[in-house]
């Protein structure tokens, strides 16, 4: 009797597909939605400072007092101004309505009533122009003397110290308010990654509505712990700089605990594309050699086939995409290969889980 053949015993898996999440990691950098800086619009001595460095204060709040003094003097020079030319105003109107009626009995010249008439008009254009002036000195100029914030947010240390003389012509800058609710992430991509992205109908900082998913972020803090809240890309430029070969992207994150903090650096984690009903196998069941990446499929005659792929990205959990060389439901070893060679006959088992053998060994 001939003796009985003992064939290869190897581990398969039916090769699945699932949806694959591709990611990029970058370096970027935090910055707060709105960052404005507090300037003296007029020039004078500090006079107050009516908040606390370092607190939450809101828009339309008074900071800064500058002496104002030189233009409450001026708001009352002009409102003085103006009550002169309303008079003179009202005495040439006056002298116009008394010319006309002489005029009309022949008992005034064209000449008088001429110059009636252009004193009135010159008199009522010197009342708008002290109006202008007023409007001027008492809403702008002795307005800018007390410093209010445009907005709400955090503010910084004071650039001044009370007494210092301050405006366009010395020192403008007062403080920095930050609205940080809010903040923004700059990171750099490279020309490649933009190919990559047009290449899988991606683009960056626009909404596709015909897509499941839109293109987000993650970021790592200082203690290497995720950050709870994603952000969304809603901007990338339009031209790469030509010095570093990148373009900036930037995306608009929550942080309503004021864990970000503006000028701070993170680690990066882009969403860029969303491969769906990828070709998954087990990173062990590949066989990475000079030629390329091979993997043994059994047949249904349960003959093995060395049968070389076009691998994709790597993914959690020890897989690995294949882009070319498999299809679903394929048989594929995943243990056992070391002994295996092209064409040969073998006996396929399911892997043993690890769960299975722990439960053995209880």
């Amino acid at each position: 009797r001939p003796a009985s053949v003992t064939l290869p015993v190897v581990a398969v898996e039916p090769v699945t597909t699932e949806d694959v999440n591709i990611y990029g990691d970058y370096v970027g950098r935090i910055r707060a939605q709105q960052f404005v800086e507090i300037r003296a619009r007029v020039e004078g001595y500090l006079e107050k400072m009516l908040f606390a460095e370092g607190t939450y204060i809101k828009k339309g709040q008074t900071l800064f007092v500058i002496d104002p003094l030189v233009y409450r003097a001026r708001v009352d020079k002009a409102k003085a101004q103006l009550n002169k030319a309303r008079a003179q105003a009202l005495k040439a109107k006056r002298d116009l309505d008394r010319i006309r009626p002489l005029f009309e009995q022949s008992a005034a010249s064209q000449l008088e009533l001429d110059n009636a008439t252009a004193a009135y008009e010159s008199a009522v254009a010197d009342v708008a122009v002290g109006e202008a002036d007023l409007t001027q000195d008492a809403d702008w100029t002795l307005g800018y003397t007390s410093v209010q914030s445009p907005i709400s947010g955090y503010i910084s240390e004071r650039n001044a110290d009370i007494g210092t003389l301050v405006g366009p012509s010395g020192k403008s800058l007062l403080a920095t308010v930050v609205k940080s609710d809010t903040v923004r992430v700059d990171f750099s991509m490279t020309a490649l990654d933009y190919l990559r992205s047009k290449a899988r109908n991606v683009n960056l900082g626009h909404r596709d509505s015909t897509r499941k998913w839109d293109p987000y972020i993650t970021v790592t803090l200082a203690d290497g712990s995720e950050y709870p809240y994603r952000g969304l890309v809603d901007f990338a430029d339009p031209q790469v700089d030509p010095q570093t070969g990148t373009f900036s992207v930037r995306a608009e994150m929550a942080n309503p605990d004021h864990i970000l903090l503006p000028g701070q650096f993170t680690k990066v984690k882009l969403l860029l594309d969303v491969r769906e009903d990828a070709v998954v196998v087990p990173t062990k069941a590949l066989v990475i050699e000079k030629g390329g990446a091979y993997i043994y499929v059994v047949r249904p005659d349960s003959v093995v086939e060395k049968r070389f792929v076009e691998t994709g990205p790597e993914i959690p959990d020890n897989k690995m995409v294949v882009e070319r060389g498999l299809s679903p439901e394929e048989r594929i070893v995943v243990e056992g290969y070391h002994k295996l060679q092209h064409g040969m006959k073998v006996e396929p088992v399911a892997p043993i889980r690890r769960e299975d053998n722990a439960t053995g060994e209880e």
